[in-house]
């Protein structure tokens, strides 16, 4: 059994980690200041022996309510949604670098497994497709939404700085983008407001033409990747998602015929640098960890109506 410290553990995808290190049977200590993350997401834990919450700005505080050895460290502390990220530019920047240094030094400190939960927004809006972890990406690092990317490029850069001049033993994963239950239907990421939208009967907005392209991967598939490189010697960068390329306005009908919805697109002016395209090439993933997503997209959406329809239908 190892223990691992989950940062962002109550978090959509930190959550569904924590459930899959319990159920392998590690022992996980989740820390979380619940801004964007939510105590209910682990409710179901907080009577396991072997989960422990702990309510703290990694930013400001990594300690320990233990003083047993960690074996691992997951760095999924982030807002990731575009609102959230946008409502708390300064507090993304500080979780990108403080709060990754902090959890480095935890690591080097046990001697731990350090995993970097990036993202594809590394890429930003790419020239090259599908996207390999080998391209340097085309971003705009003074945009509106750089406070996020320019904090998980620091964090890759912070990762690696350490692993060079420390040792310490590191995975990085760029996640794409994913989707599942425990998504928030006021979480802002295209899915959710889809959903949300579809199931309440309101037009579903497709910002710009839709042709835009995004690879939804199912959060089982992604959590059992992040397991896969967390788990394997390899540091990375290793791209984790779905190359099961969509446009935005395929993923809206889709939506729309999954949940019944008689619902209409309405279409308004694209962000200021949305990406046009977005793919994972996941050859690295493959060849070296084994791993591949094996959820088909309609199955998802469909368990993740079931999973907002309570949530939505009662709000």
């Amino acid at each position: 059994m190892s223990c691992v410290v989950v940062a962002g553990g109550a978090g959509f995808l930190g959550s569904h980690l924590c459930d899959h290190l319990i159920e392998r049977g590690d022992s996980v200590i989740c820390m979380d200041d619940l801004s964007t993350g939510s105590r209910d997401n682990v409710s179901h834990l907080l009577d396991n022996d072997r989960f422990t919450l702990v309510v703290t700005n990694v930013s400001e505080d990594v300690d320990l309510p233990t003083s047993d050895h960690v074996d691992g460290v997951c760095n999924l502390a982030s807002p990731a949604s575009p609102p959230a990220y946008l409502r708390r530019p300064m507090a993304t920047l500080a979780v990108g670098s403080e709060g990754t240094r902090r959890l480095l030094e935890l690591a080097q400190k046990h001697e731990a497994r350090f995993l970097m939960a990036s993202t594809s927004e590394i890429y930003g809006d790419p020239q090259v497709h599908p996207q390999v972890e080998s391209y340097r990406g085309n971003v705009d690092p003074t945009g509106p939404r750089s406070v996020y990317d320019e904090a998980k490029r620091f964090s890759e850069s912070l990762t690696m700085a350490m692993h060079r001049e420390h040792g310490v033993n590191v995975g990085i994963a760029r996640i794409f983008n994913t989707y599942g239950p425990r998504l928030s239907p006021g979480d802002g990421r295209v899915v959710s407001n889809f959903i949300a939208q579809a199931l309440r009967g309101e037009s579903l907005t497709v910002y710009g033409d839709g042709l835009q392209t995004r690879s939804l991967c199912y959060v089982d598939d992604e959590i059992a990747g992040l397991l896969a490189l967390f788990d394997s010697s390899l540091t990375g960068p290793v791209n984790i998602g779905n190359p099961d390329e969509r446009t935005v306005l395929e993923l809206a009908q889709l939506v729309l015929e999954v949940s019944g919805s008689k619902s209409s697109i309405v279409y308004e002016s694209l962000p200021t640098d949305d990406p046009t395209r977005r793919c994972p090439d996941i050859t690295l993933a493959t060849e070296q960890l084994g791993w591949s997503p094996k959820t088909e997209l309609r199955d998802g959406i469909a368990r993740t109506i079931e999973f907002m329809a309570p949530q939505v239908m009662g709000a």
